[in-house]
């Protein structure tokens, strides 16, 4: 079976981290970009094909929230796994309330990681394939097909 790679965006004011993660991603085959805060994040976002953004909570200027909140405005398909170093679970489970896929806490296991983007890569290319159904039904009937 072919692996279809994740186009993932990275997003952590954490230079170094972000940095090591992309490497370890890129070796396993994933599209990877990278971001080093909230606005850079939506800006890439409005640029390119991302399928998951995967989100530190804690960054200065524009925390995880308010990004998630605005990545589920903009571009509500897009999956994001937050990240959280400071052992707030509260953060986490609110993101998820907020529409995030899922979360892990810092220093995350790989292992785990690379599942997460799977899961997150298949809702998203589900919920892409819905959307293209509804649009066709829709096509369709203005058509007068059916």
């Amino acid at each position: 079976m072919i692996r279809v790679p994740v186009n993932v965006l990275l997003v952590d004011d954490e230079k170094d981290f972000v940095e090591m993660l992309a490497l370890r991603l890129r070796e396993t085959g994933e599209v990877v970009h990278e971001a080093y805060g909230g606005r850079q994040c939506l800006e890439l976002l409005a640029e390119k094909d991302i399928d998951v953004v995967v989100l530190d909570i804690r960054m200065p200027e524009m925390d995880g929230l308010a990004v998630l909140r605005e990545i589920k405005r903009l571009h509500p398909v897009v999956e994001v796994i937050l990240l959280t170093g400071h052992g707030s679970v509260d953060s986490a489970v609110e993101g998820m309330k907020l529409g995030a896929f899922d979360y892990l806490n810092k220093p995350a296991d790989f292992k785990d990681l690379i599942e997460k983007l799977e899961g997150a890569r298949k809702r998203k290319a589900e919920q892409d394939e819905r959307i293209r159904m509804a649009e066709a039904r829709v096509l369709t009937r203005k058509s007068g097909m059916f």
